[in-house]
């Protein structure tokens, strides 16, 4: 039975990323002295991705640059992964209240819609619509910048748009 780090991984990897068979391939025709053009040619990627996967999953131990699948795929898994889960995904109350707000769902807790940030409209050729939900749901940057209004003793209920729009 191969060892854990040559399983499947848990979740399938993208077509744009390289297999572990694929990185055997490059092993195997590198120790063949192959360039790194044969190699590309040979399992059908581009050169600059055989080149890149070379500099960055050298295996460094023994002194050399050698090539080795193992180490390369352990490199990429490694590399893979997330240092922390996201923020919104951490915090309930954070999560709910950017959901609300990006969907204009907002209510007092007396159950009173609340307004979403005032609209300006221009009425070129329509008239106003203010009537459709995107008039009343709020922007990544309008609800990072009301948290601190809301919650001001709160440090937990801080996020960044640029966060919620990766959210």
């Amino acid at each position: 039975m191969p060892p854990a780090m040559f399983g499947p991984s848990a979740k399938p990897q993208s077509a744009r990323y390289l297999s572990f068979a694929e990185r055997e391939e490059i092993a195997l025709l590198r120790a063949q002295g192959c360039t790194v053009q044969e190699v590309a040619r040979r399992i059908g990627r581009a050169a600059s991705t055989i080149s890149r996967e070379l500099r960055r999953n050298a295996a460094t131990r023994s002194g050399g640059l050698e090539y080795r699948a193992s180490t390369a795929q352990w490199h990429a898994e490694r590399s893979a992964h997330r240092p922390k889960r996201a923020k919104l995904a951490l915090n309930a109350a954070l999560q709910a209240y950017v959901q609300d707000r990006l969907a204009g769902l907002v209510e007092a807790p007396s159950g009173v819609p609340v307004p979403g940030p005032p609209v300006a409209w221009k009425g070129r050729r329509h008239g106003p619509r203010q009537d459709r939900r995107w008039a009343r749901a709020w922007s990544p940057e309008q609800i990072a910048r009301r948290l601190p209004v809301d919650f001001p003793d709160d440090i937990a209920m801080r996020i960044s748009h640029e966060a919620i729009y990766q959210a």
